[in-house]
């Protein structure tokens, strides 16, 4: 296995199991890999839109995971995590294939907002918008 397909898989396996996207100081120990060779393999696997990293190279998402908190508060399988938006929340649930409680907030009002996914179907008052199109997502990852 490469090293990219490694460092994908500790990192989503990390995440969903902790509840928290791993530094790359923790990629390297668990992996064995000098912190260097990680970072390079972090910025191709940026580069080929499967995770987003910040200024100082570490990641900031791993779809649909955010390493920082959000608005969007997933309780999923006993853990938290934060969605980077409401289609990402709700993809953490789809994830990790089990039943989840999203806190949000309206978008417009600020109104204190609760969706749940149960059993696959997803329940909750109010809208869901995507201001959006999904296929201009990529265009500014972080502020779409």
């Amino acid at each position: 296995m490469s090293l990219d397909l490694q460092v994908r898989a500790h990192v989503y396996d990390a995440t969903m199991r902790g509840g928290a996207i791993p530094r790359i100081a923790d990629v390297a120990a668990a992996l064995g890999v000098p912190a260097e060779e990680i970072r390079e393999s972090l910025g191709r696997l940026a580069t080929g839109r499967v995770l987003v990293l910040q200024g100082d190279g570490e990641i900031l998402m791993a779809n649909p995971f955010s390493a920082v908190p959000t608005p969007f508060i997933v309780a999923a399988g006993g853990r938290l995590y934060y969605g980077n938006c409401i289609w990402d929340a709700l993809g953490i649930a789809a994830m990790l294939r089990c039943d989840a409680v999203v806190d949000t907030s309206c978008g417009d009002c600020g109104t204190a907002a609760r969706v749940e996914v149960r059993g696959g179907a997803v329940r909750g008052d109010g809208i869901m918008h995507f201001a959006i199109r999904a296929r201009d997502w990529w265009k500014d990852i972080v502020f779409n």
